[in-house]
């Protein structure tokens, strides 16, 4: 082992002890002025603009990330670009959530004015209460750091992990208010590997007039056809309206390997009985699992009320990204 090894460890370990300590403090300080900047958010009529310079500025990023990923419009605006242009995408419905640890940025608090003017609400992140944007915000959330973890106390450390942590604690209290639930996450991540993990057996299901289904009478002929031109491998056979069985593809290599097969005989009397379904609600991860676990390529779709809406194949699955 490097002779130095045990002198950084311990060097890194009074870093993550002065965060600790930075967040103990945060969660301490949490008061009215976090429930008053919570009901902010859920009464708003537009969007949260986070606005942010600097080392403040990626966590503004970050924190506007987070909202509009669970639910909340919300944007940020680098505050010296505002100045130059982007103050016109604010407006009176919207709320500001302005991030400067001095609250003296110079290109923050010159945004103040004309965001006051415009009649949108500010929410201020700060470490200094008595600070420019302090005074001038309608609701100042104190972050109480007065050591950073850099050992010039320069360096923004451990208020930036407690702007962070805030900012998270903001979005997830509005989020669970809201009742956010995992299909409205799916909604907004639908390329991510979190959204493919929610998709439902209704989001990649074929339905309308991508079904194969033929009725219990139709000859043998006829689901063959059916089960062709909709290339699923499959074609359902109907009853009165209920599924009352299926034809594979397998299942017809068999019929005609017996040898003479009479091709307008009623397809009820070839079907194979009681084919595998699956709600359209339920999970596409779970129509991969019980198409594993009983050796199937497709799977009937049924609605709440039981009846067949859709058809899902493996195939689909793999496209979406499921397995």
């Amino acid at each position: 082992m490097n002779p130095s090894s045990d002198v950084w460890l311990d060097k890194a370990r009074k870093v993550l002890d002065i965060e600790i300590a930075a967040l103990q403090a945060q969660k301490d300080a949490l008061g009215e002025p976090f429930t008053r900047a919570v009901d902010t958010v859920l009464q708003l009529d537009g969007r949260l603009v986070v606005v942010g310079m600097g080392k403040s500025g990626i966590i503004a990023k970050k924190i506007a990330a987070t909202f509009a990923s669970t639910g909340t419009p919300a944007f940020f605006v680098h505050a010296a670009e505002a100045q130059h242009g982007d103050l016109g995408m604010i407006t009176g419905h919207d709320a500001v959530l302005a991030l400067s640890h001095s609250g003296e940025t110079a290109e923050v608090c010159g945004l103040l004015p004309e965001i006051r003017r415009r009649g949108a609400s500010v929410i201020a992140i700060t470490g200094n209460e008595h600070s420019t944007l302090a005074q001038h915000a309608d609701i100042v959330l104190h972050i109480p750091v007065t050591r950073e973890a850099c050992p010039l106390n320069l360096a923004p450390t451990a208020s930036t992990t407690a702007t962070l942590v805030l900012g998270d604690a903001l979005a997830v209290v509005v989020l669970k208010h809201r009742g956010f639930k995992e299909e409205d996450f799916a909604r907004v991540h639908p390329a991510g590997s979190l959204g493919r993990k929610l998709l439902k057996v209704s989001d990649v299901m074929h339905q309308g007039d991508e079904l194969p289904m033929v009725d219990a009478d139709a000859p043998l002929k006829t689901a063959i056809m059916t089960m062709s031109s909709h290339r699923l491998g499959i074609t359902g056979v109907m009853d009165n309206g209920a599924l009352s069985g299926c034809l594979s593809d397998g299942d017809l290599r068999r019929i005609l390997e017996t040898g003479e097969v009479d091709m307008n005989a009623p397809a009820h009397q070839f079907m194979h009985t009681e084919p595998m379904q699956i709600e359209a609600e339920k999970l596409a991860s779970d129509a991969l699992r019980l198409m594993e676990e009983h050796k199937i390529m497709v799977l009937f779709v049924r609605n709440d009320e039981g009846r067949i809406v859709g058809i899902v194949h493996m195939h689909d699955l793999l496209q979406a990204g499921i397995a």
